[in-house]
């Protein structure tokens, strides 16, 4: 079995929001190519591909890949943007598109919420009615409009999940401070910005000791953890030697690392390797970001079937049936 934990889906009602409320960080303009692409402060940001719409598309490429069931998700800029009626409507509105879309194929797809994180009173009611429509988890960006997930502000949204304990994807968006790194250039954020996302978020989570105020949280690290297996040992090291990294806990990150999940979404063996060496073989899970466009379906299922019989089984569907209850 194949299981794709790490796809997502729009919709063109939550376009038509953007639309209206996303204005000035967010705006939907005509990229290279003539196709449609949403732009962040004035940079391309992210492009809207047919898969993202059009559920046939999707299954097609499932069918095409061997892939038995997918799990979906919306993507940057999630629904962060407008006021707090704006943001609770563009979260009801995927979150139904996406019940809708479970109900038609309940064999092949599953869902995670979102949330108008902005305004906790509001986020709490949505994850309780779509945990009630039957989303499996939750989504959430790195950061929320520039505000660490460690945020107090955000705490009770936190506990509520917890409470609950729903796998939780920890998706990248452009990192704080990308406009005056020039980010925009090159579309830096895409190849390198996601990356420094994750891993700020999750070194802050590391050395916050957040993962032990909310015991039962099952955090996901897209994208094999961006460079967090790379710079473990670094984090490790500070931690070892630097009095403000021990302030809230007593935990080394290389311990935390092996209590929160990943996706196996790499473009070559080495860092997924890597990425099973620091968080061990039930720690990681096959993900394909379909239907952005760069997305290597093949090549990332072709990189875990290379793997040895007992890790690829784990990667494939073992870890993700463990984690979403599937």
């Amino acid at each position: 079995m194949l299981i794709d934990m790490h796809t997502h889906m729009l919709s063109k009602r939550w376009m038509d929001l953007l639309r209206e409320h996303g204005k000035p960080r967010y705006t939907v303009a005509t990229g290279n190519g003539g196709r449609e692409c949403i732009e962040v402060n004035g940079a391309p940001f992210m492009t809207p591909m047919p898969g993202h719409f059009d559920l046939n598309l999707r299954l097609d490429h499932m069918d095409e890949y061997a892939i038995d069931l997918a799990i979906m998700s919306l993507t940057c800029p999630n629904v962060y943007f407008g006021d707090e009626g704006a943001s609770v409507e563009a979260a009801r509105t995927i979150n139904d598109d996406m019940a809708d879309a479970q109900a038609r194929h309940p064999s092949r797809l599953r869902w995670l919420a979102s949330l108008p994180w902005e305004y906790p009173a509001a986020a709490k009611q949505e994850l309780r009615r779509a945990h009630r429509n039957g989303a499996i988890g939750v989504m959430v960006l790195a950061n929320i409009n520039g505000r660490a997930l460690t945020d107090p502000s955000f705490a009770t949204i936190w506990q509520e999940i917890d409470d609950l304990a729903l796998p939780v994807l920890v998706h990248p968006a452009a990192p704080p401070g990308a406009d005056e790194m020039g980010m925009q250039q090159f579309d830096l954020v895409a190849s390198l910005g996601f990356m420094m996302d994750t891993s700020l978020a999750f070194a802050r989570i590391f050395y916050d000791g957040f993962l032990d105020r909310y015991p039962r949280l099952k955090l996901i690290a897209p994208h094999a953890g961006g460079t967090l297996p790379f710079i473990i040992s670094r984090l490790d090291r500070c931690f070892d030697k630097m009095a403000a990294c021990r302030t809230n806990t007593q935990t080394r990150p290389s311990d935390y690392a092996q209590r929160i999940w990943y996706d196996a979404q790499t473009y070559s063996s080495e860092p997924m390797e890597m990425c099973l060496h620091v968080a061990g073989t039930d720690r990681v899970m096959f993900g394909s970001d379909f239907p952005h466009n760069i997305g290597d379906t093949k090549g990332f299922r072709d990189r875990v079937d290379a793997l040895p019989a007992a890790q690829a089984l784990a990667v494939r569907s073992e870890n993700a049936k463990q984690l979403f209850q599937l």
